[in-house]
């Protein structure tokens, strides 16, 4: 049975593809905050120095390295450049709200390289060294509540979605014997940049007090803590999981009777 404080993530090297900003900027902060050293990874180089500027100002180990994850040579010049790796996690991708037959070919392409094909690449080349290097590993991905059930508007991102869970379960099933655990954070209904606009109408947001246990949005930082635990020690036993963060939506459901 390990010893080591199951948040504590001193002495472990972690990258976070599609950190500069919301659910992947608050997973890298609280990485590097439990002790990993860590590297952020986007497009945006110029919001990632000043994620990792701000993180070293606090003594923590942090670095910005470039990646577009829908673009092979800037995974591979990625990779090429990174130290051993011993946490990975998939945050990166993209979405694009509209009817399923009003979607484009060119469309469905773009959803689907940056949200699954770039990721599975970058799984592919992170997990072969981790598997080389024999030391184990942690690998966790940022699905979505689509990951396990149908919204509306959201089909080619939910296809995406899905893959991903999809993806977990299947490599938990082979990179088990090199003591690689691989796990799925399925964010509900989390206020960022991206959806800030949709949830800024009255409608929305009665409608969510009316349908789940939590009637509140939920934050960035409510699902960084599940990232880190995921990342440490205290979760070795844990793999193949699709885990929700999602105030209760799924599994469960409110009415207006009050006895």
């Amino acid at each position: 049975m390990t010893t080591q404080h199951p948040f504590s993530l001193a002495g472990k090297t972690a990258l976070v593809a599609g950190a500069s900003r919301g659910i992947g900027q608050a997973i890298a902060e609280a990485l590097a905050r439990a002790g990993a050293r860590t590297i952020l990874a986007s497009r945006n180089m110029e919001a990632l120095a000043k994620v990792a500027e701000g993180l070293k100002a606090e003594g923590c180990e942090a670095e910005a390295r470039a990646l577009d994850v829908a673009s092979r040579e800037s995974r591979e010049a990625l990779v090429a450049g990174l130290p051993a790796v011993d946490i990975l996690v998939n945050v990166a991708g993209i979405n694009q709200r509209k009817k399923f037959e009003d979607y484009s070919r060119e469309e469905y392409d773009r959803l689907l390289e940056t949200n699954l094909h770039g990721i599975v690449e970058l799984t592919q080349a992170i997990g072969r060294k981790m598997i080389e290097r024999g030391a184990g590993g942690k690998v966790i991905h940022i699905g979505s509540l689509t990951s396990v059930t149908g919204l509306p508007f959201v089909s080619v991102y939910t296809i995406t979605k899905a893959a991903l869970a999809g993806l977990t379960r299947a490599l938990a099933a082979e990179w088990g014997r090199h003591s690689i655990q691989v796990n799925c954070i399925a964010p509900g209904f989390i206020l960022t940049d991206l959806n800030r606009d949709m949830w800024s109408a009255g409608p929305m947001l009665e409608w969510l007090k009316a349908s789940q246990a939590n009637p509140r949005m939920g934050s960035v930082e409510d699902v960084a803590p599940l990232a880190v635990f995921l990342a440490g020690a205290g979760a070795d036993y844990i793999t193949g999981q699709v885990i929700a963060v999602d105030g209760g939506f799924l599994e469960t459901s409110v009415w207006p009777f009050n006895p």
